[in-house]
This record gives structure tokens, sequence and C-alpha cells, in this order.
């Protein structure tokens, strides 16, 4: 018998209509382990799986060694006060990398082949076709190269797309020419015309998506947000829009979420908003990637997907 596999409980707090559907998958990878679903407590657990959990759960649970966290996003959970001892593990894909390259390369096409423009013809019941635009005159930037944000960039170049890539630390991704750090962050921005915003929001990245970097993207450029909203200095957005140096954007994430009804986005010609769709953890994916994680750690492996907690990723 795996080391893993070893009767043990785990705690889970996972406050979604989906709870169902999750633990059915993980009692099919993990059928031995007993699982403790909140508000049922726990307080022996050494190991966790959670999406959005309560500082409540975290004090409840005092032993807790790992947690399976069920998205790529830390940032919410790290704001936490949780144990030193405490080792978050985010999912690397469960099923999001595929996902991520859909909603990217649809924004992309939709901007590139003007797809906002045939729709507005067709409310008119207008023929009127527009010369082509080459995928030469638009330049992709991808800011974050993990796991979902590298699988972006080698998509999207594989469409014939010039595609540009930054992180904080150097990455070499086939097809794709490579930035890091602080020094080389204008150069990415300054050959870019499309932004693909695939960034952990950390405090260094909070706020990255402002006027002194978005109007070093090249003329009628167009932003893509798929991390977070606090990525975005939403003023700032909006002021690069109406000044015609940004053509549009497409933004999956907003800060709140919901967004009220108020608020400007809504309603603007050249935003498109959707409501935080763009890759969704796969429950069969997500559970047999926590049991191998948890197969490692018995075994005295790191697992993948460990978070730097002083990083926020």
């Amino acid at each position: 018998m795996p080391a893993a596999a070893q009767s043990e409980t785990i705690a889970v707090f996972y406050q979604s209509p989906s709870l169902a559907p999750l633990l059915q998958a993980l009692q099919g990878a993990w059928p031995e382990a007993q699982w403790a679903v909140w508000p049922e407590v726990a307080p022996q657990a050494t190991k966790a799986v959670v999406w959005a959990p309560t500082q409540a759960f975290i004090d409840q649970h005092p032993h807790l060694q790992y947690l399976f966290n069920m998205g790529a996003g830390v940032d919410a959970l790290l704001q936490l006060q949780l144990p030193e001892q405490l080792q978050v593990v985010r999912i690397e894909d469960g099923g999001m990398a595929v996902q991520m390259a859909e909603y990217v390369t649809y924004a992309v096409l939709r901007h590139v082949r003007e797809f906002d423009h045939y729709a507005h013809s067709q409310a008119k019941a207008q023929w009127q076709p527009r010369a082509m635009q080459q995928r030469a005159d638009f330049p992709i930037g991808v800011m974050g190269l993990g796991v979902l944000g590298a699988h972006v960039a080698k998509v999207l170049a594989g469409l014939g797309f010039e595609v540009n890539g930054w992180s904080q630390s150097p990455k070499q991704i086939e097809g794709v020419h490579t930035y890091a750090g602080e020094g080389e962050l204008s150069a990415f921005l300054q050959s870019s015309r499309i932004l693909v915003c695939l960034l952990p929001l950390t405090p260094a990245t909070e706020g990255i998506l402002n006027r002194a970097h978005l109007q070093q993207l090249q003329a009628g450029a167009y932003l893509i947000n798929v991390a977070r909203g606090g990525h975005l200095v939403e003023a700032d957005l909006l002021a690069l829009l109406e000044e015609g140096h940004l053509a549009g954007a497409m933004l999956d994430v907003c800060q709140p979420e919901p967004l009220p009804p108020e608020h400007p986005f809504w309603r603007h010609p050249r935003i498109a908003l959707t409501p935080h769709i763009s890759a969704q953890t796969g429950q069969q994916e997500a559970a047999q990637q926590i049991t191998a994680n948890a197969r490692r750690i018995a075994s005295g492996q790191a697992p993948h997907g460990l978070v730097n907690r002083s990083g926020g990723y």
C-alpha cells in the first residue's frame, strides 16, 4: 500500500455547490482517507484541502502541516494568520492551462480579427468587410511564465504570433522571446502590442498594470487580464482608453468581485467583462494532483506546487 494511502483524516473547507463532486473525486483518488468537511472539525488533521478558508477554520486545526489550495492563486489565503509550520501547496494545473489558453486565444483573435466590429455591423444589418490585419502587427506580451503563462505563450506562438514573455526570474520557452526582472520590464512592454497578465498577485505585482507601464505598450495596445483585479489600476486603464493609447481590454478579474452595478466597466464600449471564468479547477485533475503530492510527502519528497510564503507564490 502506498504510504499516502494509509488512513488519516483530511480536513476540507470548500463552501461551494460543487462540493459533492469534489468529495467524490477525492474519495476516488484516495479511498483510505477520512474526510472531515467544515463545519465538522478534525483538530488532529495534519492536512487540509481548501478553497477560500476562514481564519476560524485555520485556528480550529492547529496541527495542520500542509494546506492544499484548490487553485493556482494563493494571495487571499496568505492574508490569513497561518502557523509557521504550515506549508501551502497550490494546484499547478488542474486542467486550467488548456482553459486559460482557450480564453486568451479567444480574446486575442476577437481583437485582431475585429469580431466586435462585425457584431456591431450585424446589429445594424450592415455588410462591412474590413481589410485583414497582419499578425506581425500584434506582438503579444505574456506577463507571468508559470505553468499557466508558459502554456498560453506556447499556444499563441503556435498560432504564428510573435510572443514575448516576462517573469521575475529568467525562463526559457521555445518560440518565445523571454525577459526577466525589473531591468527588462520596459523592453518587454515596448515590444508588445497585446498584453496578457498571468502574474501572481503579490506586494511586488499589485498595481503593476498602471499608467507608467501600460503607456509603454505600442500604440493601439490591447489588455487581457486573467490574473487578479488587484494588478490593475482602473483609473489608469480608463484614462488610456479615453486618450486612445489603448484600443480596448478584456477583463476576467476585477476588484471587487462582483463589480457593483454602477461601475463604469459594465457599460464601457471598449471593455469586455467575464465573471472570473477564464480557467476553473478541474476536480478530477485536482484530486489526482493532491493525492500524488500526498504520496510525495509521505515518501519524504517535497510536493509539486509548494508556495514560497514570503514571496507570495
